[in-house]
């Protein structure tokens, strides 16, 4: 198979003619001296005797071509590989197609030369057999095959299923828009001539040979998407969330990694380390038992009671703290600690009110200016504007220049101006521009 291997029809397989760069159609000539690259010629510039660097018309050479039987007379390795290739294009069975795209061989030759040499021959079937059994064994420890019987999904274009899926058509294990998807744009206008220069020859190579490594980039990151399963992105999302939060940020950043490894290989590391973490998470637990003295499951459940019962005390505390922090009416802060030994007492308490805004919100309490830059240069009545505003002294001062610049410039100033300059909450603007106005600092337009 490795001589076959060289002999396929299609000419892309092959490297150009070293002499001319044309395709190479056979027969055609190899130097046997040249190496380790193969030095290939085709028939016009080995008779014309061209010799390149190391390579010289005297080498001795080998002439290249599948033009011979390989399994029966009358079947040429070259018919050979073509039927190998027609069957791989057209499918099992479709004989007739198979015979058209040959070209050289008839509907029932085509099957019966198929199915004598690479059914029921002994020798293919034992190695169809030992690699079904590999492929069996591989997938054992790995995720379930699809088989080629199932009806894979046909998302519509632009349904949800689609965008989940980013554009992956399964049904032709491809996607909607490639990686690097114009890239065959650069070869669109690429014509080989033979009066090309050397140089000019060598840049056409040159991009020929960037696009094929664009493919190979464009399969390498499919075959990773498909391994990986990263195709319905939902799906994988809602598998990370089995993980604890710890795990979940460590596949985030192993993700990228997961391109060096296989996919069996990355789920059981991403797997090992959830297992140390919950081993680790056990072992504090059992720590923290030891230090509290707890030698038996049946006390360590009546300390985990009394932790969780200390915890809502805790947070209640704390709950406590918070609102006590943000009431400043000693009145209202009366209402509400009544209201709540009520309910604890089981006493439905008596309906109170606390003041409230008349948007239905709770009022902030007032700003504290003590120690903010700025303070020692406001007097008194912009000190309580600040802090019913809840504005800090520099961003006041900086309005207020900006305010009194523009009210100079205009002869007067407009609320809707004033809301245009400074742009923050137009209920503290319209508060500005009215202690502006009232203390005479600007005047109205």
């Amino acid at each position: 198979m490795d001589r076959l291997a060289s002999f396929g029809n299609d000419p892309f397989d092959k490297p150009p003619c070293r002499g001319c760069s044309s395709l190479l159609t056979e027969p055609y000539i190899k130097c046997a001296e040249c190496g380790p690259s193969p030095f290939l010629l085709c028939l016009q510039c080995f008779t014309k005797g061209f010799e390149y660097k190391k390579h010289e018309s005297d080498h001795k050479y080998e002439i290249m071509t599948s033009d011979f039987p390989v399994l029966e007379s009358g079947w040429t390795a070259q018919e050979e590989m073509a039927l190998l290739e027609a069957v791989m294009d057209c499918g099992f069975g479709n004989w007739q197609d198979v015979a058209y795209q040959m070209r050289t061989k008839t509907k029932e030759e085509c099957e019966s030369h198929y199915m004598k040499n690479f059914i029921h021959n002994p020798l293919f079937s034992s190695t169809l057999l030992s690699l079904r059994k590999t492929k069996d064994s591989r997938f054992a420890e790995g995720a379930i095959p699809f088989k080629p019987t199932d009806d894979p999904p046909r998302p519509t274009f632009d349904s949800v299923l689609s965008r989940d899926m980013a554009g992956y058509m399964p049904a032709r294990a491809d996607f909607m828009e490639e990686f690097d998807n114009y890239a065959e744009w650069d070869l669109k206008d690429i014509d080989f001539v033979e009066d090309d220069s050397d140089i000019l020859r060598a840049l056409k190579l040159s991009v020929v040979d960037i696009y094929h490594s664009r493919l190979r980039e464009r399969q390498r990151r499919k075959k990773v998407i498909r391994d990986h399963g990263l195709i319905n992105l939902r799906k994988f999302q809602m598998l990370e969330r089995c993980y604890p939060k710890e795990v979940q940020e460590l596949y985030d950043v192993m993700r990228r990694f997961a391109r060096v490894v296989g996919p069996i290989e990355h789920d059981k590391f991403i797997e090992s380390h959830a297992l140390e973490f919950e081993l680790r998470r056990e072992i504090r637990r059992l720590q923290e038992y030891r230090k509290a003295g707890i030698k038996s499951f049946c006390s360590a459940k009546v300390y985990e009671r009394a932790k969780r019962m200390r915890e809502e005390e805790r947070r209640k505390r704390t709950m406590l703290c918070d609102v006590l922090q943000y009431i400043q009416d000693g009145r209202a802060c009366q209402q509400w600690l009544s209201k709540q030994a009520a309910i604890d007492a089981g006493i439905t308490p008596a309906v109170t009110t606390i003041t409230v805004s008349a948007t239905g919100r709770r009022s902030a309490p007032p700003l504290n200016l003590t120690g903010l830059p700025g303070t020692e240069k406001l007097n008194e009545r912009e000190k309580e504007l600040c802090q019913v505003v809840r504005l800090v002294p520099g961003a006041y001062l900086e309005y207020k220049q900006a305010l009194l610049n523009e009210c100079r410039r205009q002869g007067g100033l407009r609320l809707a101006q004033a809301r245009a300059l400074i742009k923050i909450d137009v209920n503290k603007t319209r508060k500005i521009y009215d202690f502006l106005i009232k203390e005479g600092y600007i005047t109205k337009a």
